[in-house]
């Protein structure tokens, strides 16, 4: 899966285990040795008065995405 990092921003990432929508992309993580992500991270659920995120982002291992698509990153968690 050669991917850039800023391939990946303003993707919907869906878990196939339950189907549930995590969010969308906002970073990801890479090794600064090889230069490969490792790991992409989606805001998490829990907000101040349903705008500002409390800090409990997902991040979601490489090992974890099992399809890229064009407009969505499919998972199993």
């Amino acid at each position: 899966m050669p991917n850039r990092g800023m391939d990946f921003k303003h993707k919907e990432v869906i878990n196939i285990k339950d189907g549930k929508r995590m969010g969308y992309v906002q970073d990801v993580c890479a090794d600064l040795e090889t230069g490969s992500i490792t790991a992409i991270i989606v805001p998490g659920d829990k907000k101040i008065f349903g705008i500002f995120n409390t800090g409990d982002d997902i991040v979601i291992e490489w090992n974890k995405i099992k399809c890229i698509g064009e407009d969505v990153i499919l998972i199993e968690m």
